[in-house]
């Protein structure tokens, strides 16, 4: 569309503005309590730490995602190659959770660990974990796909 009028520029500039707030308000709504969604994410992140901390890595492998899962096994058995990556693991309930979902992504931090996760047909699966925040840059983690 070509805006050739100073009414129309004014009303395009105006449905912007409204835009912006409105994408605004959802921002701040999303910044309440947590859902289902958040609940699901932080409830397959235990599952995979409540793996590590029983030594059940093969287990552990089973949640995450397959091309993190293929990173990780990429010289050796996944269980085995999960196992030499010493990752944090907060079993149980107890440890403090935060989870942000962004459409199918979300990072959960969980027991003094950040993981993110991918949601697939069946469910939340780990992509990266053991990532430690880097100021200004990405984080770094242990493992991650490619």
């Amino acid at each position: 569309m070509i805006i050739t009028s100073g009414r129309a520029v004014r009303r395009a500039l105006g449905a912007g503005r409204t835009l912006a707030v409105a994408l605004g308000v959802l921002a701040v709504g999303g910044c309440g309590a947590a859902g289902p969604r958040e609940d699901d994410a932080v409830s397959a992140a235990r599952a995979f730490q409540n793996e590590l901390a029983a030594a059940r890595y093969g287990r552990a492998c089973a949640l995450l995602a397959p091309q993190t899962r293929q990173e990780v096994a990429a010289d050796e058995e996944c269980g085995r190659a999960l196992a030499k990556e010493r990752l944090p693991a907060a079993a149980g309930e107890a440890p403090e959770a935060a989870a942000q979902v962004y459409g199918r992504q979300a990072m959960v931090r969980l027991g003094g660990d950040t993981l993110f996760l991918s949601q697939f047909g069946r469910g939340w699966k780990v992509i990266a974990a053991g990532c430690a925040p880097r100021p200004g840059r990405p984080y770094d983690c242990k493992v991650k796909g490619a």
